[in-house]
């Protein structure tokens, strides 16, 4: 299995559909989906790194990690945008529009946001 994170999703169907639009725009999709839990992939090969999306499973709701974030690296600035505005129209909600961060170097364009479930996302394009 390759390297992968696990996020927490309240209500999955609704984390999944935000997922599913949010992911599409940079050229991720799922490649395994079962009762609670989607994972995806770039390609939706399932190779190389891949995120979950799912209900606890201790059962307990879900809840952030404080300081956590998953981070996504993309090909463009009109990824970074398209990323953000799908993730805005399916549940999102803002940490950061999309900009330049000039503390990090004058080509880090990034958006930070965070899914239904509450857990904090980047994307960035470094060129």
């Amino acid at each position: 299995m390759a390297n992968y994170v696990t996020v927490g999703a309240s209500d999955p169907a609704q984390s999944h559909a935000f997922y599913d639009a949010a992911l599409s725009t940079i050229g991720w999709s799922q490649f395994m989906d079962f009762p609670g839990w989607r994972a995806y992939s770039e390609d939706g090969t399932g190779q190389g790194f891949t995120l979950w999306v799912c209900k606890p499973f201790d059962g307990q709701a879900a809840s952030a990690g404080n300081g956590s974030m998953v981070g996504f690296m993309v090909k463009s600035r009109e990824q970074v945008d398209a990323f953000y505005q799908a993730a805005m129209a399916h549940g999102g909600t803002d940490e950061g529009v999309p900009g330049t961060r000039a503390h990090y170097g004058p080509n880090w364009y990034a958006a930070y946001l965070r899914d239904p479930a509450g857990n904090k996302i980047s994307v960035v394009y470094n060129g």
